[in-house]
């Protein structure tokens, strides 16, 4: 069984397969990232779908890497007759999905085997194959995947196999290629061409990066993850690749990420525009735009790719889940919460944006005022908090920061941007909020800001207090929450979101969870804008280190157990890690206290 950690991403900016350290890719959603998957065993067995590549008897690799700064994975095993690379990528996207998979020859004439197990919706589906010549064909209602190659191919026990040597300096290619049944069979691909084409694609987009701070190699790994994780038609970021990988092993906290978050807009434009890449930066703001269009009242935490709203959330029942952590979730029903935050995170994205001087922020300022006027009317509300809790609604204390952030976001339109709006009433209400706050979700006995009204527990969320500009980093109470986080918060030195069992169980689940990485990146901004640099710098490099051996990471770490939880590539983590790389580095100030 491969562990989350094992995991290494390839994609074609629509979707992303996982392949593991045994040559299997056991996660794939065709044609986009929130499709049904047609390889599954990474929430069941190899019954559910996968398609490994490997010599003949092996397990795990020897070692593997990435190609440059590219999505071309490079899988090696050191053998008793030799050594075997196998090269996997997909490529940018032209028309149909493809993935490629080249078998070479290192040294020595090794034995390989190829096994392939199709599997139409979630490990539900088996398709009818068919050969046509060197190529097969699978298909099951509306989907069909093809796959050419020279291998001799045969089926058995419902499974397409291939058995074959390959000597030094020999190359054999595999292309399976996705697309709609009703179609005319596709045409074929030149492997070759399309593995230089996509090596040309990825050194031309990371030749934009535009950055000079520390840690090049772990920043320039997660810009290319994020890109990975773009779906290039509408500009939109999913979450993650994954959905249902737990957040605890063995328990019931398993979500599915392949959407994308609101609370995610500020932090990934920070770290887009922060390194260049103003052309996604662009099309992550456009994307947003479209999604929140409409009755502000209407404002979801979270769209679908394309920026539907409707996120049905259903159990997959036939689906054991990873290591048995069930149930298997597609879908969010999320989506539907009250999340008074996510008003403020939209205007704080946009203002970020409005600042960097990307076209289309202003002409959005009736939208903008529209979503203030909610915000307005209903600040006061109790809400599910930017971590989606599904026990009771609670005044949350970042949440009502967050509406502060809103309303002095639109003050700044007003006064520094020269907007028209009521710049003197949201002035008002900026400051009735703040006095709120600092009065209902501030502790004075234990010198920390709370998880919510009249808590006892506390919230990594308030480590954002001070880079939102609510307070500034020398104030008492900042210090003194993030010297709370630390104490109560902490395990092995890495972030929890909060304390599930805190105030009676505040958020209805079973369990516990792991330390929540992005969170962790949040206390060493924190730790640095207190003026504890050197404690910052080694609580970065701490989490560096739990990269996998690609520089991947997922959305969770257990200390005890010194494993990757929850859905994997995780693009907070990844956005938080160039953010933090950025701030240790000098190249983004602390944010100064509004006035």
């Amino acid at each position: 069984m491969q562990r989350i950690e094992d995991y290494a991403p390839i994609g074609d900016l629509h979707t992303v397969a996982l392949v593991g350290r045994d040559g299997s890719i056991d996660w794939l959603c065709l044609p986009r990232f929130d499709s049904p998957a047609c390889f599954a065993a990474l929430l069941a067995d190899e019954e559910a779908g996968m398609w490994r590549i490997a010599p003949a008897g092996a397990g795990s690799c020897t070692r593997r890497r990435y190609r440059g700064d590219s999505l071309i994975l490079e899988t090696e095993w050191d053998t008793p007759d030799g050594t075997l690379r196998l090269i996997d990528t997909m490529p940018v996207r032209d028309r149909e999905a493809d993935v490629v998979r080249i078998v070479e020859g290192v040294s020595g004439r090794v034995p390989v085997r190829m096994e392939m197990r199709l599997r139409f919706d979630y490990g539900h589906i088996v398709p009818w194959v068919k050969r046509h010549g060197r190529e097969i064909s699978a298909i099951a209602g509306p989907d069909a995947v093809w796959l050419d190659t020279a291998a001799p191919l045969q089926g058995q026990d419902l499974a397409t196999v291939a058995e074959f040597e390959v000597e030094a300096g020999q190359r054999v290619p595999f292309v399976l290629t996705h697309h709609l049944s009703h179609q005319p069979a596709p045409a074929r691909r030149d492997p070759e061409h399309l593995l230089a084409q996509t090596e040309k694609f990825w050194e031309e987009w990371i030749g934009q990066l535009h950055y000079d701070g520390g840690w090049k190699e772990a920043v320039r790994r997660s810009l290319v993850t994020l890109k990975a994780l773009t779906y290039a038609p509408t500009g939109g970021i999913v979450a993650a690749a994954t959905t249902s990988l737990p957040e605890q092993l063995g328990g019931p906290r398993n979500w599915d990420y392949r959407f994308c978050w609101l609370r995610d807009a500020t932090f990934t434009l920070q770290a887009l525009l922060g390194t260049g890449f103003v052309k996604e930066a662009g099309a992550w703001r456009d994307w947003l735009l479209r999604a929140v269009a409409g009755d502000p009242a209407d404002l979801q935490i979270m769209y679908g790719i394309d920026g539907t709203r409707r996120l049905t959330e259903y159990e997959v029942g036939w689906l054991p889940g990873f290591e048995r952590s069930g149930p298997v979730r597609i879908g969010n029903d999320a989506a539907g919460q009250f999340q008074l935050d996510v008003w403020g995170e939209v205007l704080d994205g946009l203002h970020v944006a409005r600042e960097a001087g990307l076209t289309g922020v202003t002409e959005a300022w009736d939208l903008q005022k529209a979503l203030l006027d909610y915000l307005e009317g209903h600040w006061r509300d109790e809400d599910n908090s930017l971590w989606e809790v599904r026990g009771p609604t609670r005044h949350f204390v970042h949440s009502k920061v967050m509406a502060w952030a809103g309303l002095d976001r639109a003050v700044q339109a007003v006064e520094r941007f020269g907007l028209d709006g009521p710049g003197t009433r949201w002035k008002g209400l900026r400051d009735e909020i703040h006095a709120e706050v600092c009065e209902r979700g501030y502790d004075p006995a234990r010198r920390t800001f709370t998880q919510f009204y009249g808590s006892r527990g506390l919230d990594a969320a308030l480590l954002l207090i001070p880079q939102l500009g609510f307070l500034p980093w020398d104030d008492d109470r900042v210090v003194g929450t993030v010297d709370a986080v630390r104490r109560e918060l902490v395990e092995d030195g890495f972030v929890l979101r909060y304390r599930p069992d805190a105030d009676g169980g505040v958020d209805g689940l079973p369990g516990g969870e792991g330390a929540f990485l992005a969170c962790s990146f949040w206390l060493a901004d924190a730790l640095h804008g207190t003026k504890r640099e050197q404690e910052a710098v080694a609580l970065f490099e701490r989490l560096l280190s739990l990269r996998n051996d690609v520089g991947i990471l997922a959305e969770e770490y257990d200390p005890r157990r010194r494993r990757h939880l929850g859905n994997t590539p995780q693009a907070f983590s990844h956005v938080g890690l160039v953010n933090t790389a950025r701030l240790l580095s000098g190249t983004r100030p602390a944010q100064a206290a509004a006035t």
